[in-house]
Order: C-alpha cells, then sequence, then structure tokens
C-alpha cells in the first residue's frame, strides 16, 4: 500500500529514475495522480495499470481519467512530473489498523464490536 504521505505531494522527476518511482508510488496509490506532462498539458485521473520498458518511450501508464471510463495510455517519455492531487481512499485502512482499532475499543471495554469490514465509500 502507497504511504499516506503521498496525498497533496508534487513529484518534481529530475531523472528516469526518478519518474519511475513516481509512476511506481502512482500505480500504488489508491487515488487520483495528475500527470504534468512535458507539452504543458495535465491529465488527472487513477493511475491503474503501468508498463515499464528498458526506455522512457517503451514504458506506458494506463489512467482513467476524473469522471470518465475511457483509459488513456500515456507514455513516460510525455511525463514531467506528477502530483498526488487526490485523497488516497486506503490511507489507514490497511488490516493493521483495522486490528489496532479493533484491539482499542476491546481493551477500552466497549460491547458490540464485531469482526466484520468497514462499509465502502
Amino acid at each position: 500500500m502507497s504511504d499516506p504521505s503521498l496525498q497533496g505531494r508534487f513529484w518534481a522527476a529530475a531523472g528516469e529514475q526518478e519518474l519511475r518511482e513516481g509512476l511506481e508510488q502512482a500505480f500504488d496509490y489508491r487515488g487520483d495522480v495528475t500527470l504534468h506532462l512535458k507539452d504543458g498539458s495535465k491529465l488527472e485521473g487513477y493511475v491503474f495499470d503501468r508498463r515499464s520498458g528498458a526506455t522512457l518511450a517503451d514504458s506506458v501508464v494506463r489512467v482513467i481519467p476524473a469522471g470518465e471510463r475511457r483509459k488513456v495510455p500515456v507514455s513516460f517519455a510525455d511525463i514531467a512530473s506528477l502530483s498526488f492531487s487526490g485523497r488516497d481512499m486506503a490511507a489507514g485502512k490497511s488490516w493493521e489498523a483495522w486490528v489496532r482499532n479493533y484491539l482499542a475499543k476491546k481493551a477500552a471495554g466497549e460491547t458490540g464490536i464485531e469482526l466484520k469490514p468497514e462499509e465502502l465509500e
């Protein structure tokens, strides 16, 4: 799972390795990411796939733009930087966080607590 501190972070890709690391983080992020493209345009959406090739030109990230259903492929070579613009929907919702919360409630003497998943948003 991604680091919750990524939310709101701007990832300046100074080189190929930094760009690849940022896009890997974007793939793990469970919120929208804004890709800042070299032509000056931006694409905001959910990064659901990436295919890393030998070069940036051979590598592609696929995005579902915010509010749309289409899938847009973007070459790594076209990306200047990225930002983690949307709320990370998975932040704080790991199994470990859930167990800690459950055990804290149980230790505090709460009753009526159950082992059942949270409602999805």
